[in-house]
Parts: C-alpha cells; sequence; structure tokens
C-alpha cells in the first residue's frame, strides 16, 4: 500500500501549555528541512495537537521514513490513511479496505482503538469500536478479535479528518532543534564528540562546531574525516557552521616552551579558550565536548577542572558517565562511527606526551603558561583570524 499521509506524533511537546504552538511550529520547521532531499512534494501541516504530513503525487517511501527518523521532537510516526467523508458508512468502508491493503495474510487477531476528538461527531467512541470491528469481522471471518495483546491494533481518530492508521515507527524523541538556544561543539575525528553533539542537539540545542588542524601534522584527509562527521551529525542536528582553526603554531610554541608531560592540559585549555571566543562570537552560550570520565589521561577529574577553568561559559559533556562502548552504541545508530574509525590522526594525538600527568594541580599550570606570555595572545589572535568557516547540511 502506498501512504500519501503520516501522522507525526510527539511527546514532551505536548506539556509545554501555552507555548506549545512555538515548540511545534520548530517542528515542522525541521521537519521541512529534513524532507528537502526526498524524491516528492509534501506539505506539512498541524491542528490541535497533531502534525500531518502529506504526500502530494508519487514520492519515495523509504526515503521519507528515514528522513522524519532523523528529526528530533518526533516520538512515532504513523502512515495512515486519511479521508474527508465522515459519513460513518464510508468509514467503516474505509476501514475494510484499509485492512485489505495493508494486511493480506490476515489470519490476525486485531482490536479497534477509536477517538472522537470531534465531539460533535454522532456516534461515541465505544460504539464505533464495534461497529467497526464487527465491519472487519464480516469482512474478513478468519480475523480474530482479542482486546488483550492483539497482533493488530487498528486506530480510528475522527477528527477535521478521519486518520486510519496501524502502523507506528519510533521516531528519535527528544526536542525540536532550536528551542533551547546554541552551543558549540569541540569536534575531532573521534568516535565521541560527534556523539556528544548529537545528544544535545537531541535536546533541542542547535550547535555550531569547531576542529583544531594542525598542517602538515594532520593531513587535509584528517580534516575532511572531520567535515564528513560534522555533515553526518548536521542530518540530526541541523545546517551547522565547521570553524576550522589552524593550530599548529600555537602547539609547536607549547611544545617548545612547557613542560612535556603538561602538553595535552595545556594545548587542551588553549582550545577551550578558543571555542569559546569563536562561540561569543557566534551567539552559541556553551560549549561542547565529547569527554567521558577515565578514557584518557586528559580526562580525569582533575585535568577536566583544570580545562574548565578557563572557561566562564558552561561546558556540557553529554557522555560524561559512559563507557566506550555506550559511546560506541550510539555512534554505530547514528551513522558516525565507521567514519570515526578512519585511520587519520588529529592534533591531539600528534602531540601527546609519553607519559602525560593524570593529576594536574591547576596552579603548576598557570605557572607553566607563563612561559607563553611573549607570543601567545598574538598566536591565538592570528587563528582566531585565520580560521576557516565551513558550511555543512548533512
Amino acid at each position: 500500500m502506498q501512504y500519501q499521509s503520516f501522522l507525526i506524533k510527539y511527546a514532551e511537546i505536548g506539556t509545554k501549555g501555552k507555548n506549545r504552538y512555538m515548540f511545534e511550529d520548530a517542528l515542522i520547521k525541521q521537519i521541512r528541512y529534513a524532507l528537502r532531499d526526498v524524491d516528492g512534494e509534501f506539505t506539512v501541516t498541524k491542528e490541535s495537537g497533531r502534525i500531518y504530513v502529506k504526500a502530494e503525487g508519487e514520492y519515495d517511501y523509504d526515503d521519507t521514513i528515514e528522513a522524519l527518523k532523523r528529526v528530533f521532537g518526533i516520538a512515532d510516526i504513523c502512515p495512515m490513511v486519511q479521508i474527508e467523508d465522515k459519513d460513518f458508512e464510508n468509514v467503516k468502508k474505509q476501514v475494510v479496505s484499509y485492512v485489505e491493503q495493508v494486511y493480506p495474510d490476515r489470519h490476525l487477531t486485531f482490536k479497534v482503538v477509536s477517538r472522537r476528538g470531534d465531539k460533535q461527531y454522532p456516534i461515541s467512541s465505544e460504539q464505533m469500536n464495534r461497529d467497526l470491528g464487527e465491519a472487519v469481522l464480516m469482512a474478513f471471518p478468519e480475523m480474530k478479535v482479542d482486546v488483550h495483546d492483539p497482533d493488530v491494533l487498528l486506530r480510528v481518530e475522527v477528527r477535521q479528518k478521519v486518520n486510519i492508521f496501524s502502523l507506528i515507527i519510533p521516531g528519535p524523541g527528544g526536542m525540536p532543534v532550536g528551542t533551547n538556544g546554541r552551543a558549540m561543539l569541540l569536534l575531532s575525528g573521534g568516535i565521541d564528540s560527534p556523539v556528544a553533539g548529537y545528544m544535545i542537539a537531541k535536546r533541542g540545542v542547535k550547535i555550531d562546531a569547531v576542529y583544531f588542524h594542525a598542517p602538515p601534522y594532520t593531513s587535509d584527509r584528517a580534516k575532511q574525516k572531520v567535515v564528513d562527521l560534522a555533515n553526518l551529525v548536521a542530518r540530526y542536528a541541523g545546517p551547522m557552521d565547521l570553524h576550522v582553526v589552524n593550530f599548529t603554531d600555537i602547539q609547536l610554541y607549547i611544545y617548545d616552551k612547557c613542560p612535556h608531560e603538561e602538553l595535552t592540559i595545556i594545548m587542551r585549555r588553549y582550545m577551550m579558550r578558543i571555542a569559546q571566543t569563536i562561540a561569543e562570537r557566534t551567539g552559541s552560550i556553551g560549549l561542547i565536548t565529547g569527554e567521558s570520565i577515565g578514557q584518557v589521561a586528559s580526562q580525569t577529574l582533575q585535568s577536566l577542572a583544570a580545562t574548565n577553568e578557563v572557561c566562564t561559559m558552561p561546558v556540557f559533556r553529554p557522555v560524561i558517565g559512559f563507557d566506550k562502548q555506550e559511546i560506541v552504541d550510539v555512534s554505530e545508530k547514528i551513522g558516525t562511527y565507521e567514519t570515526s574509525i578512519q585511520p587519520y590522526e588529529d592534533c591531539c594525538t600528534i602531540f601527546v606526551a609519553k607519559h602525560p600527568v593524570t593529576k594536574p594541580n591547576i596552579h603548576v599550570i598557570r605557572s607553566s603558561e607563563r612561559h607563553l606570555e611573549e607570543k601567545i595572545d598574538e598566536m591565538v589572535k592570528t587563528a582566531l583570524e585565520t580560521t576557516e568557516v565551513i558550511h555543512c547540511e548533512g
């Protein structure tokens, strides 16, 4: 059966009271954006408590479902038949036709669940359940009613039109992107940071990203890998700007002037400083990282405290309590894993010390950073002025 309409259900948005329309409108905007590259023409509309997607003519069903499954804020996607003629005899015919087309093997149990959103409709929900169930049994005697655990839950909603559906495809949940501010993701070529960006975007946050590039120590292919990851995250998070910072001179200067066991922490502190400056310039109010406690030397509690110390805006670490396999599982689900494991080094990996400090003392780190005072401010200024911005749309 070729469905022409989809009922889009949301969850959290329904708790938003008088502001709900703002979240609905944001969700509609994201749905339209997600469908922009799908073959076919679509209209997206809403009525009280419902959002509908309608295909105008021929379209690609599988691509449509895949696109909708990437829209944060969607709880369920329900392919449906929608009819305008609400005469009950016509509704019974359409329900029977629906079952005939969707379930060619009708050795099934079923239950009818009707909802009467239009309170002026002359037939009660309970009566509709009985009469529609009877119509199905009359047409298909091989089917049986099971009100406790049916194979098919046949739903009929009488609203401005009549919606008939039984298939429910889970959406990603969350909140529509753009409803909860903007944040800047520190994106590397690894597994963790794309997952972190995805998880924060799922809460309705619009994200951009910053990547620290260190040519010639990191190749153009390493940079392209990060661009590819940004585009994969953008399939869920919407269009984003990737800020590519040339970090080579700063890293070499730190390498030359600071104790090598402190390199990772001091480099990370300057990354955070630069990322915060870019975030402030672009309207972000927080930073996002893929750090997980204890995963590497720069992610102990003491190290995280040392990097946090240079930031005045909040730093969000959504995978902070995940183990590696949990992060890998999410990366596989969202399609970033295979790109993340491509063997192209990022700038942190190139300059890592053999025996990095795992419990840095902030006072010692500050003292080491004083060795950089002669040139570091000018280097940071140059890095910011030469930052390349790449627009990623997924």
